[in-house]
Parts: C-alpha cells; sequence; structure tokens
C-alpha cells in the first residue's frame, strides 16, 4: 500500500517524530500517520489516525508539554468535503483531541503548515475557496480568529511561521497577483493576522512556495519550483529582506524536473533544501539535498534512491550538524510507496 512522510523534527530526547499519511493497515482510504523513532532510527511507536474515509497528515511539531501537533485535512462525511484536521496527542502519540476547522461546508480545505505560538495556542496555514487561510486557534484547537488572503482568482498557502514580532509570515502561490500564470506568494501579517504586506516572486510561467523560514538578519527565506527560467520546472530559492524585497534569488535543475519543498537556515548561516530531482541520480526520481552558503551559492548536492521513484519533503539540522530528511519512496521497502526516513552527517553523507 501507499504511505508517505511529509515532516520530521528532532524531538526532545534526540530521536524523531514523522507525519505523514499511510494507506497500510487501515480500512478507511487512507489515515494520518505518526511514527517516533530513536535517534538511530529505530521504530517507538507508529499511530494511525482516520475515523472516516480519508485522512492526511502533512506537518507535526512537538509542543511545550512533549507531546504533538499535526495537521492536514480529514473528510467530512455528512458535507462530503475535506476540512482542515488539527490533532493533537500526548507524549505517546495518543490521541488528546481532533479538531475539524470549518468555515463553509459547499468547498474542500486543507491544513498545510501548523505552529505552535508563543501564547500557547496554533497558528495553521492552509487554503480553501480559491483562498489561502491562516487560522488561529487556543490550546485547545478552537479557532480564535481566521483570515483569508487573495484576490480574484486562486491563492493556496503552504507555509507560516509566527515572526520575531509577534506576527506571522505565510508563503504560497498565488494566480491574482504577479507576473506569471501564477507566481510565489509571500505575505506577512501582524499578530493578529491582518495583512500588513505581500510580494509576489517569478517570471512569466509558474512558480510556487513550498516553504518559508525568517532568517537571522530578520528577513526571509522561501523555497519552492519554478517554470520561467528554463525547458523544465526547477528549485527556486528567494532571499528576501524583512520587507519581503528580494536580495538575490537562485534556480537549481539540470536536464529534468526538479522540485524543492524544504528549506531551513543551517547552523553556519547558509541553508539546507530537499526535494525530488529527475536530473541527477540514479532513478526516474531521486530525492535531493542540497547544501548552500549564505548568498545561495551551492556548495555541494546529493541524491538518494535507486531506479524507482523516491522524493524528499522536509529536512532539518540536527543537534550533531547532520541532517534528518523525510519523504517516500518506491526502491526501498514492502509497499507501492513507503515513508522514507535518511540521516546524514554535516556533508549530506550517510
Amino acid at each position: 500500500m501507499d504511505d508517505w512522510g511529509t515532516c520530521v523534527r528532532q524531538t526532545s530526547d534526540g530521536g524523531y517524530v514523522v507525519s505523514g499519511t499511510t494507506r497500510s493497515g487501515t480500512a478507511s482510504g487512507s489515515d494520518v500517520y505518526l511514527l517516533k523513532v530513536d535517534a538511530q532510527g529505530q521504530q517507538s511507536w507508529a499511530r494511525n489516525f482516520g475515523p472516516t474515509l480519508w485522512e492526511h497528515g502533512m506537518q507535526v511539531q512537538q509542543t511545550k508539554d512533549g507531546g504533538y501537533i499535526v495537521v492536514g485535512r480529514g473528510y467530512n462525511t455528512v458535507s462530503q468535503r475535506y476540512e482542515m484536521l488539527l490533532l493533537k496527542t500526548d507524549a505517546d502519540g495518543n490521541e488528546s483531541w481532533a479538531k475539524n476547522l470549518v468555515w463553509r461546508s459547499d468547498a474542500d480545505a486543507m491544513g498545510q503548515s501548523v505552529q505552535q505560538t508563543t501564547d500557547g495556542g496554533y497558528i495553521v496555514a492552509g487554503w480553501t475557496w480559491g483562498q489561502a487561510y491562516l487560522v488561529k486557534t487556543d490550546s485547545m484547537g478552537n479557532t480564535e480568529w481566521w483570515r483569508d488572503f487573495g484576490g480574484s482568482r486562486i491563492e493556496s498557502a503552504y507555509s507560516v511561521q509566527q515572526t520575531s514580532d509577534g506576527g506571522y509570515i505565510l508563503a504560497g502561490e498565488t494566480e491574482s497577483y504577479g507576473a506569471g500564470t501564477s507566481d510565489m506568494y509571500l505575505v506577512q501579517t501582524d499578530a493578529q493576522g491582518n495583512e500588513e504586506w505581500h510580494k509576489t516572486f517569478g517570471g512569466t510561467s509558474v512558480e510556487i512556495a513550498f516553504s518559508v523560514q525568517q532568517t537571522t538578519d530578520g528577513g526571509y527565506i522561501v523555497a519552492g519550483q519554478t517554470s520561467s527560467f528554463g525547458a523544465y520546472k526547477e528549485g527556486y530559492l528567494v532571499k528576501t529582506d524583512a520587507n519581503g524585497n528580494q536580495e538575490w534569488s537562485k534556480v537549481f535543475g539540470g536536464q529534468g524536473d526538479d522540485f524543492l519543498y524544504c528549506v531551513q537556515q543551517t547552523g553556519d548561516g547558509g541553508y539546507i533544501l530537499v526535494g525530488w530531482t529527475q536530473s541527477f541520480g540514479r532513478g526516474e526520481e531521486d530525492v535531493y539535498l542540497v547544501k548552500t552558503d549564505a548568498g545561495g551559492n551551492r556548495m555541494w548536492y546529493r541524491t538518494f534512491g535507486e531506479y524507482k521513484f523516491d522524493s524528499g519533503w522536509w529536512v532539518q539540522q540536527t543537534s550533531d550538524g547532520g541532517y534528518i530528511i523525510t519523504g517516500g519512496t518506491r526502491s526501498y521497502g514492502t509497499g507501492s510507496s513507503d515513508v522514507i526516513l535518511i540521516k546524514t552527517d554535516a556533508e549530506g553523507r550517510t
């Protein structure tokens, strides 16, 4: 059956927690999947969550109480629509509560990104009805406020982070603004989710931002995909100042399609990126790990996989200076697609 990982975080005990989706061992179509492993990658426990037909897990974070918060989507059998799903567990992965975040019953919704906020609540980014959405909840997942962003066409949000001033930075794609069919979409809000500014990045074709992080200089680093600057889809990295003005951009790829799904600033001031590549590696599609310096110049890249489809969805620098990666693999494992977890050293070697 199909299983894949979408996010991995190092936990306070030195191990790792992975969120994703599983179609194995479930009577319904798919379940949210939560996996805990120790520092050596040995499974401590695994949990499935899925009371209805289809659930998907997108992002996980360890919370201040040692438990976990997961965001994704769940299927409502009454409205027959997908809704944003926010799920809280204890430290052993047992469900504490689950909330479907709903504003309208006539449109599908998807939760893409979650972070615990400084007040103990949660900020969630996603999309519904062609709009990018930002939702703030209290510590029990009860909605405090929600905001939508966009114009007359289609917008999506894939990543959110609370910023140092207590506001939020949101990244995704927009068809309403910018120069192309769709552009990278970066929105800064205040602490109540009110837009302060938005920026777009890209050329005349299609760009999408999948990941944003505030950098140590107060600016932002944004990673995603572009189709505007070559014959193929390529990874796209944009650095901005604190007001969202572009400082530089870089394109990563070769003679095939390449995507970047996650970016993190590293301890040396550079960046680590993960996605998938058809340009390099051994397979039809390989996990693609790229390290850059502070100016976005590629220092090295690594690929992981064999002769089938393997992709990376999330990367984090670990406390030992190496990297932890999750995604999906068809080259290894026992299913048509399995969760892959890769630990590397500081040079990206396993």
